[in-house]
C-alpha cells in the first residue's frame, strides 16, 4: 500500500465513509500521485463523491509538506498553531499585531479550538483552491499554515481590536463561521489578513473631475489601489465631450476616451500583488456625446487607437432613456461641460425621485429645449442596438438603472449615485475629489485636496446551501457583520479620500452564495413561482438580520456618522419596502433611537473563487452545467454540481437554457431587501435575437433591478473578477 496513505491510517477510514462509491479495480500501490489523479479520474455525476476522496488524499499530502517544515510527525501538524504563530511573526510573515493582542494562553486555547475534521468539508477543487492562492508561503514557496491555521489567522485578526475580555469568543465565534464554510470572506480578506502587506477591502469606486490634474490624480489613486488588490470602479460622466471647449477654446477636448486609453493601460501595468493584471471598470452616462466611441471601446474590430479591451464598460440608465427605447423615441446627446457652463446645473446630479417624475427629466427637457445647447438626436432604439453588439461580443457593458439605485438609497440626504463598481453590486454615494494648487510667500507650493466621497466597500458571503438547511443565519449574520465592521478599523487604504469616506460611512456588502445549490437541495425548480416566493421570504429575514445586527453594534460602538436624517434614521427605507408588520415597526423604531453601525449593509457579489472554497455555486448564478473539467497547468479537475444525486439532478438546469426572465423575477424579489445592489449575469444563447435580449433588459428595469452585470452569450469569453470574489 503507498506509503503515505499507510503512514497516516486513512484508508480503512476512507473506504467507510464512502462505502457507497464503487472502489472496483482501485490499485493500493499507485504512487501518490497517480492516487489522486485515478480518484480525480473517477469524478462524475454518477458518483460525485471521488470529489472527497481526491480531498483527502491532497489534504495528507499537505499535512507531510507542512509536518516536514515544522519537524512534527503528520498526524500531529495541528497541534502546533500557538509555536507557529509566533515563529511567523517573529519571521516578518504575519503582523506584529497579532503577538501584541493575543498571549500565549491564548493562543493555547486558539490551537485547542482548531477543528481539523472540518478539513473533510472541502470538495477537492475548494481544497486546491485555498492552497493554490490564499495559505501563506515562505520566500521560496514553502506553505507555512494549514487550512484550519488561515481560518483562524482570519477570525483573529479581524477581532484583534475587540475589548479585551471578549475578543476570544468573537474570535471563536468567527473560527465557527468560516471553519464550517457557513460564510466566506472577500478574498482580499481571505489572502491578506494577518500578513503584513496587503489590504482586506475589495471594491473601490471614484468620481473622476473634469480637469486635468483630477484626472491624472484619480489614475493615481486607481494604479495604487490596484497593486494592493483593489478592484475598480470610475465614473467618467463628468468629463467634457470630444469637440467641447476648453478655456473657451472651441472644440479643443479629445473627449473621454483618451483617458479611457491612460487608465487602461493603467490596468495593464499594475499587478495585483503580482498575480493578475489590474482590474478597472468605467462608467458613462447614455446622454453623454462620447457614448458611442465609448460602446465600440472593447470590440474587436475597427480601428485599435480607439480600443479599450482590458478596461470594462458600465453605461448609466435613466428611466426616462429606457421609456424612449420601449416607444422608439428619439434621444438626445449632450456634453456635460457646455450644460454646466451654460445651463448653471450639471445633469449628471439629477434623478427621477418618483418613477415616470421627478427632477432628471425636468433638467433633461430644459436642455432639449434650449437652443444655445448643441446637441444630438438619436432613436433611443440605436444606441440600445449598439449596447446589446457589444455585449453579445464582449459581455459588456454593465447596466446601471441610476434612478431606481438613488431612490432606493438610504442616504440620499447627503449624496447620490453615478455609477457603479467593478462587479455592479456596489452603491453608495459618490463625489470627486477637487485639488487646489497655491504657492506661499515663502516658495513653497501647497496643494491642497477637497475629499470627495470615494466609495469602499468590504465583503463577505453567506454560504446558503449550509446555513439555510443547517438553520444558523439568526447566529452566523451577527458575527459576520461584526467582522465585517472590523475590517474598516484596521484596514490599510493608501488613497486617505477612500478612508475618509469608509469612516464616514462604515459601508459593508453583506452577500451570499449557493442559491442554485439551495434550491437543489430543496427541491425547487429554477423557473417556478415557488423560487421567486423563496428568495423574496429568504432575503427579507436575511436583511432582517443584518440590520438587526448593525443595530446591535450600534448601541454597542455608535452609529455611522451619517446615520441621522438619513432613510434609516427617518423609518422611510422600512415604508419604502412596505415593511409593515410587527417585528419590521419594531425594528424601525430600534433603529430610530440606537442607530445604525453601517450606512450600507447588504450587496450581493460574484463571489465565484470562495463559492469554489465552499463548495457550492456561486453568487445567485444558475450552474453553467452539471458537469464539467478544470484546466489546470498539468492536470484536469473533474467537477460536477453540488450534492448532485439522482434526487437533484432535475433541479440543476443550466443557465444557458434557463428562460431569463424567471432570473429576473427572482432577483426582483430579492432586490428590494437589498440596499445596494447584486451582480446579476444575464445567460444568452448565441443565437439570440435582438428582440428577445432588448427584452431580458426591458423586464430587468421594470422589475426594479439596479443593474445587471454580463450578458454571457455562449459565444463569448468572459473574465472573471477576482477582487470582488466573497
Amino acid at each position: 500500500m503507498n506509503t503515505l496513505v499507510k503512514e497516516l491510517d486513512v484508508w480503512d477510514e476512507l473506504k467507510k465513509k464512502y462505502e457507497h462509491l464503487n472502489w472496483g479495480n482501485w490499485h493500493f500501490d499507485k504512487s501518490e500521485k497517480d492516487l489522486l489523479l485515478a480518484a480525480l479520474d473517477r469524478i462524475s455525476s454518477d458518483e460525485p463523491d471521488w470529489t472527497y476522496v481526491a480531498a483527502t488524499i491532497r489534504l495528507q499530502q499537505l499535512y507531510k509538506q507542512v509536518a516536514e517544515k515544522r519537524q512534527m510527525r503528520p498526524e500531529e501538524v495541528y497541534t502546533g498553531f500557538a509555536h507557529n504563530v509566533t515563529y511567523l511573526v517573529e519571521a516578518g510573515f504575519y503582523d506584529q499585531d497579532l503577538a501584541g493582542a493575543y498571549q500565549k494562553d491564548d493562543l493555547e486555547r486558539l490551537e485547542a479550538a482548531l477543528n481539523k475534521s472540518n478539513d473533510s468539508k472541502f470538495t477537492y477543487l475548494g481544497l486546491h483552491t485555498l492552497i493554490d492562492r490564499y495559505l501563506t508561503r515562505d520566500h521560496e514557496g514553502h506553505i507555512l499554515e494549514l487550512p484550519q491555521e488561515r481560518f483562524m489567522i482570519i477570525a483573529m485578526t479581524l477581532m484583534k481590536e475587540e475589548k479585551q475580555s471578549k475578543r476570544l469568543d468573537y474570535v471563536l465565534e468567527a473560527y465557527w463561521a468560516l471553519s464550517n464554510l457557513y460564510m466566506t470572506v472577500a478574498t482580499p480578506t481571505l489572502s491578506n489578513a494577518g500578513k503584513t502587506h496587503g489590504q482586506l477591502s475589495s471594491c473601490f469606486i471614484d468620481t473622476m473631475d473634469d480637469s486635468l490634474r483630477g484626472i491624472f490624480d484619480s489614475t493615481t489613486d486607481a494604479a495604487t489601489l490596484s497593486k494592493n488588490g483593489g478592484g475598480i470602479g470610475i465614473y467618467l460622466g463628468k468629463i467634457r465631450a470630444k469637440g467641447s471647449s476648453i478655456k473657451g477654446f472651441k472644440g479643443t477636448s479629445s473627449g473621454v476616451l483618451p483617458w479611457m486609453k491612460q487608465l487602461n493601460n493603467t490596468a495593464v501595468s499594475v499587478d495585483q500583488l503580482g498575480q493578475r493584471q489590474g482590474a478597472i471598470a468605467v462608467y458613462l452616462d447614455v446622454w453623454h456625446k462620447d457614448i458611442f466611441s465609448f460602446l465600440d471601446a472593447k470590440l474587436n474590430n475597427g480601428d485599435e487607437r480607439k480600443r479599450t479591451h482590458d478596461l470594462f464598460t458600465g453605461v448609466c440608465l435613466p428611466d426616462l432613456f429606457m421609456e424612449k427605447v420601449e416607444a422608439r423615441e428619439a434621444w438626445f446627446l449632450f456634453d456635460p461641460h457646455e450644460v454646466r457652463q451654460t445651463m448653471g446645473f450639471s445633469l449628471e446630479d439629477f434623478y427621477d425621485e418618483e418613477r415616470g417624475a421627478g427632477s432628471f427629466r425636468e433638467k433633461y427637457e430644459q436642455c432639449v429645449r434650449d437652443p444655445r445647447l448643441s446637441k444630438e438626436s438619436v432613436p433611443a432604439i440605436e444606441i440600445m442596438k449598439r449596447v446589446m453588439i457589444s455585449q453579445l461580443e464582449t459581455g459588456t457593458p454593465y447596466m446601471f438603472y441610476r434612478d431606481e439605485a438613488n431612490r432606493q438609497n438610504p442616504n440620499a440626504h447627503c449624496g447620490m449615485m453615478y455609477g457603479s463598481n467593478l462587479c455592479t453590486e456596489i452603491m453608495q454615494n459618490m463625489s470627486a475629489t477637487t485639488i487646489k494648487e497655491e504657492t506661499t510667500e515663502d516658495g513653497k507650493i501647497l496643494i491642497t485636496k477637497e475629499a470627495g466621497d470615494y466609495v469602499v466597500c468590504n465583503l463577505s458571503s453567506i454560504n446558503l446551501a449550509t446555513a439555510v438547511t443547517d438553520g444558523v443565519l439568526s447566529r452566523l449574520i451577527p458575527i459576520q457583520v461584526r467582522m465585517l465592521d472590523n475590517v474598516i478599523d484596521i484596514n490599510n487604504i493608501e488613497v486617505p479620500q477612500a478612508r475618509l469616506t469608509n469612516e464616514k460611512y462604515r459601508a459593508i456588502g453583506l452577500g451570499t452564495f449557493g442559491w442554485h445549490h439551495l434550491l437543489a437541495i430543496t427541491g425547487l425548480r429554477w423557473e417556478s413561482e415557488e423560487a421567486i416566493n423563496f428568495a423574496d421570504k429568504l432575503y427579507e429575514k436575511i436583511a432582517y438580520l443584518t440590520i438587526e445586527a448593525s443595530m446591535e453594534l450600534a448601541k454597542e460602538k455608535g452609529a455611522y456618522e451619517k446615520f441621522e436624517n438619513s432613510a434609516w434614521h427617518t423609518g422611510k427605507y422600512f415604508s419604502q419596502r412596505n415593511y409593515t408588520d410587527e417585528k419590521w415597526i419594531a425594528l424601525a423604531e430600534m433603529v430610530n433611537r440606537s442607530g445604525l453601525r453601517n450606512g450600507y449593509l447588504m450587496a450581493v457579489a460574484p463571489n465565484s473563487s470562495t463559492a469554489i472554497i465552499a463548495g457550492t455555486t456561486a453568487s445567485i448564478d444558475p450552474i453553467y452545467r452539471k458537469e464539467y473539467a478544470e484546466e489546470k497547468k498539468n492536470f484536469r479537475i473533474p467537477v460536477t454540481a453540488p450534492d448532485i444525486s439522482p434526487a437533484t439532478t432535475w433541479y440543476y438546469k443550466s443557465a444557458h437554457d434557463i428562460d431569463q426572465i424567471w432570473s429576473v423575477k427572482q432577483n426582483g424579489a430579492r432586490q428590494k431587501h437589498i440596499d445596494q445592489g447584486v451582480s446579476f449575469n444575464i445567460y444568452v444563447k448565441n443565437t439570440v435575437k435582438a428582440k428577445e435580449l432588448l427584452d431580458i433588459h426591458l423586464s430587468a428595469w421594470k422589475h426594479g433591478l439596479k443593474s445587471t452585470y454580463y450578458v454571457r452569450s455562449t459565444s463569448s469569453e468572459i473574465d472573471e473578477c477576482e477582487s470582488c470574489a466573497s
